[in-house]
């Protein structure tokens, strides 16, 4: 196993997990208390949009993604705190707006679209080093970013009405963590793709959860949780030859599914003793 370092294609990926790991144990801990899980999926499959549009400039379409998934942060928060309409059904059209558009933007393109499946499905094997710095790049962001108002983001999660009264602007606040949420999204689409990157950015922080109430100890048992698992998904992948991106989802899934039958046992047992 250890022979299989040696190949850039694996060091890349294992690079590319720990950082992806880093930005979803820490972001995806917000998603989880906040109970946003729904607007951060939209953000993530309307940010396909990005990915369309990329293609058409013939620019890589990372960089697409990235400010295309920031604007559908900022109009779905706009629209779920300001809209008449139903936040669920705003969501929901905006969703489907980005990936309409996205398929268009691909559809008007000449030629084949490369890797448009790892864009959508993800493949952490064939994450490229310009890619790393990037993630590298808004990790450190992301990083900095909560450091700054860890506080606010904190009152935020738990109280938003105190938030108001301690004379915290709450709507910019919340619109700034949806950004964030955006720009770790853009972080993982390479590791697991757009339609898997909502299980990502919630597993481990739900995992996490199950040990702990503390959110700093949450954000770091749920990034360790996503490394490691990762890890594990990628060695599974290239062993049984099957998509990486799949199996880091399905190791975290039996992951989740094991602490939550051993935790519902032990409860039990406490319950039985008592």
């Amino acid at each position: 196993m250890f022979d299989l370092l040696q190949y850039t294609f694996i060091q890349n990926a294992l690079a590319a997990a720990i950082l992806a790991s880093i930005a979803c144990g820490i972001i995806g801990s917000y998603v989880v208390v906040k109970k946003i899980v729904f607007i951060s999926g939209g953000i993530a499959h309307a940010s396909f949009g990005g990915v369309g549009l990329g293609y058409y400039l013939g620019i890589n379409p990372m960089f697409g993604v990235l400010p295309f998934s920031i604007l559908s942060a900022i109009v779905m928060g706009i629209v779920s705190k300001k809209s008449k309409i139903p936040e669920d059904s705003a969501i929901g059209i905006l969703w489907s707006l980005g990936m309409a558009l996205g398929v268009i933007f691909v559809y008007l393109t000449p030629g084949y679209a490369p890797d448009l499946m790892t864009y959508l499905f993800g493949n952490i094997l064939t994450v490229p080093r310009l890619d790393l710095y990037l993630m590298l790049v808004l990790d450190i962001v992301i990083v900095g970013a909560v450091y700054l108002f860890y506080k606010e983001f904190l009152s935020l999660c738990f109280d938003e009405e105190f938030t108001t009264v301690q004379g915290i602007p709450t709507e910019k606040l919340y619109l700034f963590l949806l950004c964030i949420i955006a720009l770790t999204i853009v972080v993982l689409i390479k590791v697991v793709g757009i339609i898997l990157v909502i299980a990502l950015l919630t597993i481990p922080a739900s995992l996490s959860r199950k040990f702990t109430h503390n959110l700093k100890r949450m954000m770091f048992i749920s990034t360790i949780f996503g490394v490691v698992i990762s890890v594990t998904g990628i060695g599974l992948s290239y062993i049984l030859d099957v998509p990486s991106g799949a199996t880091i989802i399905l190791v975290l899934s039996l992951a989740y599914g094991f602490a939550a039958i051993g935790m519902d046992m032990l409860e039990g047992r406490r319950v039985l003793e008592n």
